[in-house]
């Protein structure tokens, strides 16, 4: 696959283990000095468990959130996965989140965090001042092992409900991204249909 959308520069050519981690390092060295712009748009909104320098609201533009990745070792497991969120090319949309300034060294943590199918890739982004940056992303594609695909969001929304995993519950992965969307006053109406779904689910 080799694809670009405004802002996330992207290359893959070969099927990629649902282990990223090794790839990560190899093809996105940074110096140990080197500070970099970090785009959160799914649990790096919310769940903040690395340092940083500044953070600011951001967005890219091409792509869209989507809840068509597994989650073999935070929300699920490998005979059970979760779903979590990726990105998925789509000309018109504007995908909002929180951008990180890291340095390099945070990298390391990081990749281990996203290695579940996840590659470290540049993007533009632009923040909420109208200010640009060039930096990077986590992002899955089809290409790789923890890949699970569209789905309605009914669908969606009851595997979430019966996933589990080392990190909890996918339905709080779910919740706690719809929250933290809505305090940064973001619409995302695939996030909230599913939120909406599990709700009435859980009602039942």
């Amino acid at each position: 696959m080799a694809g670009q959308a405004d802002g996330v520069v992207l290359k893959i050519t070969v099927a990629m283990s649902h282990d990223t981690f090794a790839e990560n390092q190899r093809r996105c060295s940074l110096a140990d000095d080197d500070q970099a712009w970090l785009f959160g748009y799914g649990s790096l909104i919310y769940l903040v468990d690395f340092p940083y320098l500044d953070s600011r609201p951001a967005s890219i533009r091409g792509w869209s959130r989507r809840f068509w990745q597994g989650s073999h070792d935070h929300r699920g497991t490998p005979a059970h996965p979760g779903r979590v969120v990726t990105l998925i090319e789509d000309a018109e949309a504007v995908c909002g989140g929180v951008a990180f300034l890291v340095e390099a060294p945070v990298f390391r943590q990081l990749d281990q965090r996203e290695k579940n199918g996840y590659l470290r890739v540049e993007t533009e982004m632009t923040f909420a001042d109208g200010s640009q940056a060039s930096g990077l992303t986590y992002l899955a594609t089809p290409e790789n092992e923890a890949w699970l695909g569209p789905a309605s969001e009914l669908e969606i929304a009851r595997h979430i409900c019966g996933a589990r995993g080392p990190s909890g519950e996918n339905t709080d992965y779910l919740l706690d991204l719809a929250h933290s969307l809505r305090a940064l006053e973001l619409d995302d109406p695939h996030v909230f249909a599913i939120e909406a779904h599990i709700r009435d689910l859980q009602r039942a």
